[in-house]
């Protein structure tokens, strides 16, 4: 068992936990209130600011040209999903003057000051440990609505987010992280895979905790 496998196999229960959430299945089932996709977006384009810094982290702690170019070449994806939010937030009325007066949400405050401290303290391996809870965990949400309800990317409001974490441009670069992830702890330590299995655990919880934020338009 590689270490993505572990990871994905020790998180198994919240990683369910994210398709039964009905934040998750108002968007597959294209019954969200807009309202919450709205929040949710706000949050999240403020969760991506630091998401971002993240990646720099991990290009600075990066053992290697390849992977150091691995983090630098994700922040273009992060750009591509800050584009999807940008047709929404027009469909929306979310002006730029208003996603700068937002303040992160403490649940969002607290995740991406974890993520980042993972990145401070941490190596390459903690570091692609945390992100791809996240970047991962999207793409597997979006082909899993596509499998239960085909019909969930052309649905005309969520479509376009469903058919962005599901599409084969998104999963290519994640296919990138998992590859890095696995090759570079092919001779971890027990006690190193126990640390990954924590970062990983403690980021797919506030990845649920963001689903909650998000459905409870909650602030603090």
């Amino acid at each position: 068992m590689n270490t993505t496998e572990d990871l994905l196999a020790v998180s198994a229960g919240i990683w369910d936990a994210y398709f039964r959430h009905p934040f998750v299945r108002g968007i597959q089932d294209g019954t969200l209130d807009k309202a919450r996709f709205r929040f949710y977006l706000m949050q999240d384009d403020l969760y991506l600011e630091e998401y971002a810094k993240v990646f720099a982290l991990g290009a600075a702690k990066a053992e290697s040209l390849s992977t150091a170019l691995l983090f630098s070449e994700y922040l273009a994806a992060i750009n591509r999903e800050r584009a999807v939010h940008g047709g929404y937030f027009e469909q929306l009325s979310v002006s730029e003057g208003e996603l700068k007066t937002t303040a992160r949400s403490l649940d969002n405050l607290s995740y991406t000051s974890y993520m980042l401290r993972v990145g401070y303290e941490g190596g390459e391996a903690e570091i692609l440990a945390a992100i791809l809870s996240c970047a991962y965990s999207y793409e597997v949400i979006a082909k899993r609505m596509l499998a239960e309800n085909p019909k969930a990317g052309s649905d005309p409001f969520y479509g376009a987010w469903v058919r962005e974490y599901a599409s084969e441009s998104y999963a290519a670069e994640n296919a990138k992280l998992i590859a890095a992830l696995n090759a570079v702890t092919e001779a971890a330590t027990p006690a190193k895979r126990q640390r990954l299995r924590d970062i990983f655990l403690n980021c797919s919880r506030y990845e649920l905790k963001f689903w909650e934020m998000a459905w409870q338009q909650k602030k603090d």
